[in-house]
């Protein structure tokens, strides 16, 4: 894995040359601006520095080799260190140890009697056979005194290691009560043990956990609004999880932050409420909405809506066991070409992770799709969008975490959901 940090005029440039350098698989680990101190408050403008990683195994072959550098903007692990660190690793003496240092001292005693007693025969005081019996006893005892050696410096690397894994396992603990899948637990620790040295610190292993946590995570895939072609985003998923609240807030922002021309579509005439809500948001945002009743008016209303950037799709829920339901959606999607279209799997972090296996994989027999998660506000525990990215290889895009139109909406931000789910603060 490769860090490192790029600085400038704004947000974008940074990127830029994180970008130029690394690649563009690179990931985005944290922005802070850095204001000019002193005199030069005066004269600079503020900068921005972006802290950019890349897998050393995706990074681009054109890009040129860069050094690892330490990671300085370690996010507050206090809650989870505060845990740790309550655990204490250094062994206590003990009679074993006590019994080792007393024997050591028997020995080097020993052999330094002998010596004595071998400097007064060299000098002509005791026969050849006393110096040789003498030199096999201290020869014996040097012995031991090697292998007490090696066995104390063996079992001080043992307590290393343990300390290490002490650490491992409760970092383990923490991901697995965040509700991480345990296999992708084991997975992220795998990675990161074989690159610790002997008796890290807390810092350095959490370090490692979080940039590990960020990489697998990602930058977030947001709609594209560069296309020159109409753009069609289908929103598929479960009922109750939140289409329709979190399209409106989707157009919103579209319409009114990036100054989009934007145009609603739902074909989730099984719930009158649904129209109904869209057609007041609409109303608002004075955009139109068309009601699609079947797939084969689909053609019409795109005619109709020629001219607009985007237009957003609010499907009906389907359930992931009625397979009539997923030849309808299926009949809707077919009907706007790959190449003009973009498909969003809306789910709530309030389901359990057995039901969203369920879920992805009935969709995915349908389609490729994007994540987006709902309902944020509602559950203290967010392992499950870590655990679907990592299940599906869907793109993590947007979360929800309330019902405000437009607020209570924004892009998946891997540095906030690594602190969550190590125990940091967000």
């Amino acid at each position: 894995m490769i860090i490192k940090k790029y600085i400038g005029k704004t947000e974008e440039e940074a990127i830029a040359l994180a970008k130029a350098e690394l690649g563009d698989n690179v990931t985005i680990m944290n922005t802070k601006e850095v204001v000019p101190r002193g005199l030069y408050k005066f004269f600079r403008k503020p900068s921005v520095e972006v802290t950019a990683a890349v897998d050393e195994n995706i990074k681009e072959s054109s890009a040129e080799p860069v050094k690892e550098e330490k990671k300085e903007d370690i996010p507050d692990f206090s809650k989870l260190q505060q845990v740790l660190n309550e655990k204490q690793f250094s062994p206590a003496p003990d009679s074993k140890t006590a019994q080792k240092e007393a024997e050591r001292e028997r020995m080097l005693k020993n052999s330094q009697i002998i010596e004595e007693e071998l400097t007064e025969q060299q000098n002509g005081k005791d026969s050849g056979n006393d110096i040789e019996q003498k030199l096999n006893t201290l020869q014996d005892l040097l012995e031991k005194q090697m292998t007490m050696g090696r066995e104390e410096e063996k079992e001080e690397k043992e307590r290393a290691v343990d300390k290490n894994q002490a650490y491992l396992d409760l970092i383990r603990k923490q991901l697995i009560d965040n509700e991480v899948e345990e296999s992708y637990v084991e997975q992220i620790l795998e990675e990161i043990e074989g690159t610790l040295k002997n008796n890290s610190t807390l810092d350095n292993i959490l370090a490692s956990v979080y940039q590990k946590i960020v990489l697998k995570i990602g930058s977030p895939h947001l709609i594209d609004l560069k296309t020159k072609r109409t753009r069609y985003i289908f929103f598929i998923g479960p009922t109750g999880v939140g289409k329709t609240t979190t399209i409106a807030k989707i157009a919103s922002v579209m319409k009114l932050a990036k100054k989009s021309k934007v145009a609603l579509i739902t074909s989730d005439t099984y719930r009158i409420a649904a129209v109904e809500q869209l057609k007041i948001y609409s109303n608002i945002l004075g955009i139109p909405l068309k009601v699609v009743y079947a797939a084969e008016e689909m053609e019409k209303v795109r005619e109709e809506l020629r001219g607009f950037d985007l237009v957003l799709v609010d499907t009906a829920g389907r359930s992931h066991n009625n397979q009539g339901q997923k030849e309808d959606l299926n009949n809707i999607l077919k009907t706007v070409p790959d190449s003009d279209k973009e498909i969003f799997l809306v789910l709530s972090a309030t389901t359990k992770y057995k039901d969203l296996v369920k879920i992805a994989n009935t969709y995915s027999e349908i389609c490729k799709y994007n994540l987006i998660f709902t309902k944020l506000d509602e559950t203290d525990t967010i392992g499950n969008i870590f655990n679907m990215h990592i299940l599906t290889g869907a793109p993590l895009s947007y979360t929800t975490c309330g019902q405000n139109v437009p607020n209570d909406i924004g892009k998946i931000d891997a540095q906030k959901i690594a602190k969550q789910l190590l125990g940091g603060n967000s």
